[in-house]
């Protein structure tokens, strides 16, 4: 079948005025069948419409905002604009807007030199309520002093009414730069702007640190956005295929018309090259000495906007770095001197000017010498060697999958495209030159015609360049103690001529934020939706299928644009517990690994020649009317393009029917995976928290924290450090033995032409007649559980086991998750407790319930809110409050889909039990549940005899929680 492609609005030809608007250019976009219009207003504002033939149509304002300090002004506005504005004069629009809206991705950004405000959704009537709440928000904020306080920082007592207790810093982005300046990655990322480019803006940190965001005035804030959220100083960008000049009234009336034009000078001077290359040590809260420091050797190089050298360096890092296989890659892993490439390697264009770097991580003390020593001697090997023409072709081949490929997978495809366009857009390049590279690519091709490219450009760029440092980035097991004391210093510092005067102002001013706070605000001045914007119908996805002897194939026509994706599940038999835990490290190793005669460089070298890439995963499943029918599962996924497809099957039959794994490989991949773990665990405590909560109720769940959350940390861990590879492998050979006596489920997606793929090379590779096994695996035991890291700041989480999808209590489960996220949560843990997030879940797949916090200062407190939440249904709450719970909650029932996914989801959702008729059922109900139902469904499943609980800190929680009656099992990570 195909696809009907509606009529596009007609294009503007260029010098056309539309409004004050003067359209400067049209551009064909012919891989994203689009056209680029950019257009300049008269008072200066810029303007990028894309037109698409996508019913997701998008929106971003971003103005460049260029810190002169560390007091993280730019994340501070970021979050203070969001907080009521002229027209929505109510305490949160933002957040507000959320469960009124069907949008597809709602956020806000700040960035190291810009701030980015963008929205997409499917709903017309949504994009323009969206519109004026963003445009009202970003341009005539009110700007509150008590917003300033809440998510700025603030002076309060520990009990705020009480000028005798301890004085402390607050403020919900104070607690978030807290937690954030505790992962590594952070760490490293700030470092790396400030070690390059010391003398510009990148050398402070735009989120803010901690001991210097205390230092901002809410006259410099208020100062910095009349200097930047001007028109003169914006860049707007509008996606889709509603009618352009009907979006540039809104901008026009809500905006333009209120102001004229004025000259900001947000420009970014060029580093001044260093004569010498340098070093710089720094460190981050973490204990693991012997394994915990990262070395990276980084180069400053040429402007970022000029698009030849941007696509080089781009196609160069690729080669350089793109596999397991790669020739600065390998030799660095290879190595044994670290465990895994460190954060930030390769090529960064998020920097007026262009930046490379390339080290390890999972080091020990002492190894900056011989790091350095290793990249500098590899890339003059590679520079002497020359780089195979083969590998330079592989990666022009990812490149025109790039190209090629319209995805939502992850990050809706209309948002990408406005930051492909920005890169270059707001250092004064040509934006075209982020969505169309044709030009760049052919001038690429016809120089590596006629000679080397690569090969000049690392002796010039890198091997000869002075502006280099190597930067260490190393554990301290004493930073958070440090930090701690230095919060203390410094509030005794601020403090130190406090009157009593000053102290009651801190009581007045903590008691009118509570006050404020607590007051009850009505959003009726904010636009909505209502129930009957909601679609009712799940659009139909059609698709055929067949039997190969024991699998089953579906084929899935879709306008892929000419690429072939391709999923092969297989359903395992009885899984032994001892292959259970291990079957995600199988999953992770068995894509990086040799298979069929290759090793693993060699295939990772073939698979970036004739893929886009091919994964693996693990998964567990239940059917909709039983949360203890579970089913497990091994997937492959691959990728091509349309003329690669059956070197793409015969990739994924390889990978199945003959893995091959070594030892040694083994050992670095695990360790790899280790590294990435260990560092994931401060930035991602509130996820990890949730698992090992949801584990103590729910099957499922104990299964997914076995192999994901910190039961899988440990294990892994034990393997790596106790010696267990060889059992590992042993294990491993069994798992292969069972998949392959599985039963295979296949899902072909491609447009109708390409559908025809032979895939008998893998369905002829089933042949058993193993039945589908049902695990049974039982929810942990042991009670509330403490895991303690190097974090500041702590990840609670509580969770339920409830009832199955098709129960008809469900659907009031997941509108009563919504209500207390944007209800209660929001306003308890975030804005009255200075966490970064509050929020409640709920899974109608597995049927567990969660609330948790993010980055949050408190434990006790939080815990007692949780308790609490019942108490909140009883507070005065209408068909608003529920109606907006709905909306939000139906969200999750249509989620963004692509021609990549939309095929897959429908199919593997079917063989499931989740088929159209059941997920349609399950909206209807949805969208009848009232207030009752909310407190029923509480009172039946959400009760503290039915509760688990889990948490993430820095420290001990048992001597804060007798109050509660709860006592944790405590474990160090």
């Amino acid at each position: 079948m195909t696809t009907a492609v509606s009529p596009l609005p007609a294009l503007p030809g260029v010098g056309e005025r539309l409004g004050r608007f003067t359209v400067d250019r049209v551009e064909d976009l012919p891989e994203m069948q689009g056209h680029l219009i950019l257009l300049t207003h008269e008072n200066g504002a810029r303007h990028a419409h894309v037109v698409r033939d996508d019913d997701n149509s998008a929106f971003g304002v971003t103005f460049p905002t260029v810190p002169r300090d560390s007091t993280g002004v730019a994340h501070i506005l970021e979050h203070i604009v969001l907080m009521g504005s002229q027209k929505y004069p109510v305490p949160d629009p933002f957040f507000a807007m959320l469960p009124r809206s069907l949008n597809t991705f709602m956020n806000a950004m700040t960035s190291n030199d810009w701030t980015t405000y963008p929205f997409s959704t499917r709903n017309e009537k949504d994009y323009f309520n969206l519109l004026g709440v963003y445009l009202d928000a970003t341009f005539f904020p009110l700007m509150r002093y008590e917003s300033f306080r809440q998510d700025g920082h603030r002076f309060e007592f520990e009990t705020p009414d009480d000028p005798s207790t301890e004085l402390k810093l607050q403020g919900v982005v104070y607690n978030e730069m807290k937690g954030a300046m505790a992962a590594p990655g952070a760490v490293m990322w700030r470092a790396f702007g400030k070690a390059l480019f010391p003398d510009l803006t990148y050398a402070n940190n735009s989120g803010g640190s901690p001991s210097d965001i205390p230092a901002l005035t809410y006259d410099n804030l208020r100062a910095f956005h009349a200097a930047h959220y001007h028109p003169s100083n914006a860049f707007f960008y509008t996606y889709g295929k509603l009618p352009l000049p009907r979006i540039l009234d809104e901008i026009e009336s809500h905006v333009m018309s209120r102001f004229t034009a004025q000259t900001l000078d947000v420009s970014i001077p060029d580093q001044t090259p260093f004569t010498e290359p340098r070093q710089e040590r720094v460190t981050y809260p973490g204990s693991d000495t012997e394994r915990g420091t990262q070395v990276s050797v980084m180069w400053k190089l040429g402007l970022s906007s000029d698009a030849d050298a941007n696509l080089r360096w781009s196609v160069l890092s690729d080669v350089l770095l793109g596999n397991a296989g790669a020739p600065l890659t390998r030799p660095l892993i290879d190595s044994g001197l670290g465990s895994a490439l460190a954060d930030l390697t390769g090529y960064r264009d998020s920097f007026r000017e262009g930046a490379f770097a390339v080290g390890l991580k999972g080091l020990g003390a002492g190894r900056v010498q011989e790091v350095e020593a290793l990249v500098l001697d590899t890339l003059g090997a590679i520079v002497e060697e020359g780089i195979d023409p083969e590998l330079i072709e592989s990666s022009l081949h990812q490149f025109e999958i790039g190209q090629k490929e319209v995805s939502n997978s992850g990050f809706p495809y209309a948002l990408g495209v406005m930051f492909r366009l920005l890169g270059p857009w707001l250092y004064g390049g040509d934006p075209l030159t982020g969505l169309r590279l044709d030009t760049q690519l052919e001038k690429l091709r016809a120089d590596l015609a006629v000679g080397k490219v690569f090969e000049p450009m690392l002796q010039r760029e890198l091997l000869d360049n002075p502006h280099r440092v190597t930067l260490e980035l190393a554990p301290d097991p004493e930073l958070v103690t440090r930090m701690e004391a230095q919060e203390r210093e410094l509030v005794q510092s601020l403090s130190a001529d406090f009157t009593d005067e000053d102290r009651q102002r801190i009581v007045a001013e903590s008691l009118r934020l509570k006050e404020l706070q607590a007051q009850e605000n009505d959003p009726s001045v904010l636009p909505t939706l209502a129930l009957s914007d909601v679609p009712a119908s799940i659009p139909p996805v059609p698709y055929t299928t067949e039997e190969a002897g024991r699998a089953l194939v579906a084929r899935v026509p879709q306008p892929t644009g000419g690429l072939t994706y391709l999923d092969v599940q297989v359903r395992l038999p009885e899984l032994p517990d001892d292959l259970l835990e291990v079957l995600p490290l199988y999953t992770s190793a068995v894509t990086k690994s040799g298979a069929a005669g290759q090793d693993y460089a060699a295939l990772a070298r073939r698979m970036e020649a004739v893929t886009g890439g091919v994964s693996a995963s693990a998964s567990s499943g239940v059917r909709p009317d039983d949360l203890h029918r579970l089913r497990l599962a091994v997937s492959f996924s691959g990728k091509a393009l349309a003329r690669n497809g059956e070197a793409l099957v015969d990739v994924m039959r390889d990978l199945i029917a003959a893995p091959e794994f070594t030892r040694e490989r083994l050992e670095q991949l695990l360790k790899q995976r280790l590294a990435g773990l260990k560092a994931s665990v401060v930035n991602s405590g509130n996820a990890y928290a949730e698992r090992l909560a949801a584990a103590q109720v729910s099957p499922a769940a104990a299964i997914g924290e076995t192999w994901g959350g910190l039961t899988g940390l440990d294990t892994l861990k034990g393997i790596v450090e106790g010696g267990g590879l060889d059992d590992l492998l042993s294990r491993f050979g069994r798992i292969h033995t069972l998949l392959l006596s599985g039963q295979p489920v296949l899902c072909l997606t491609a447009t109708e032409d390409d559908l025809g793929l032979d895939l008998t090379p893998l369905t002829a590779l089933f042949t058993g007649d193993a039945a589908v096994g049902r695990p049974q695996p039982r929810p942990r035991d042991g009670g509330p559980q403490a895991r303690v890291t190097d974090s500041p700041v702590a990840f609670n989480a509580v969770a339920f086991e409830t009832v199955p999808y098709t129960h008809a209590d469900s659907p009031a489960l997941l509108v009563l998750a919504r209500l207390l996220r944007s209800e209660y949560l929001l306003k308890e843990l975030r804005e009255k407790g200075g966490a970064y997030g509050g929020s409640a879940s709920f899974d109608p797949r597995e049927g567990v319930f969660a609330m948790s916090s993010y980055r949050d200062p408190n434990i006790v407190r939080t815990y007692r809110v949780f308790r609490d939440a019942r108490v909140f249904l009883d507070t005065p709450l209408g068909e608003r409050e529920v109606t907006e719970a709905i909306l939000s909650a139906s969200k999750a029932l249509d989620p963004l889909t692509s021609p990549d996914t939309v095929g897959r989801l429908r199919f593997f959702g079917d063989q499931a039990g989740f088929t159209p008729e059941v997920q349609e059922a399950y909206k209807t109900r949805l969208l009848n549940v009232g207030m009752a139902d909310l407190k029923r469904v509480m009172d039946a499943y959400l009760t503290p005899e039915r509760a688990a609980y889990a948490l993430v800190a820095g420290r001990d929680p048992n001597g804060e929680m007798t109050e509660l009656g709860l006592s944790f099992t405590v474990q160090a990570i």
